[in-house]
């Protein structure tokens, strides 16, 4: 009979005989290791909120994360500050924001996305403005990043931020 310890592996002392002997285990290597665990916990797709004004803006993410990533992330858009309020909260991965909308500003979204639990650390505003003026609005404490949408080096930037994300 074989005693095993808490980790599944075979202990190192002799087995017993039914006569009362030793026996001896052989000293030689199972020719497959044993098979590890499941993970107990499997990855959930990371979440990436977009509100954008901009519906084929927002469908040409759609497409390139699909792309990209595949199953590993899901992406939401909306052009609708109003309709997104309700979804902001801590199980956001990424909250992309336009600065410039109807209604509701990137500014004062960012501000609400903060109350409700999203970290600024997963705040990231777009916008066609020059990337100084972005920054003159937004320091490092209100978001991850500013980007902007036509500056191919700022969408550069902003890919190696979801590669980031989907790798966490």
């Amino acid at each position: 009979r074989r005693v095993l310890f808490r980790s599944g592996l075979p202990s190192r002392r002799p087995e017993r005989v039914a006569r009362g002997g030793l026996k001896r285990r052989p000293d030689t290597v199972p020719s497959t290791p044993p098979a590890l665990p499941e993970p107990l916990v499997t990855k959930r797709p990371k979440r990436i909120v977009m509100v954008d004004d901009s519906v084929a803006y927002a469908e040409t993410w759609r497409k390139d994360l699909e792309a990209r990533y595949g199953e590993k992330v899901t992406f939401e858009s909306y052009a609708n500050p109003i309709q997104a309020i309700p979804v902001l909260g801590p199980g956001i991965d990424l909250l992309l924001l336009d600065l410039e909308m109807p209604v509701f500003d990137g500014r004062k979204l960012a501000a609400l996305a903060a109350q409700r639990g999203v970290p600024c650390k997963r705040i990231v505003i777009v916008s066609a403005h020059d990337a100084d003026e972005l920054h003159a609005l937004f320091s490092t404490e209100t978001c991850l990043a500013v980007i902007n949408k036509t500056e191919p080096r700022q969408q550069q930037a902003f890919l190696m931020i979801l590669d980031s994300v989907v790798k966490r």
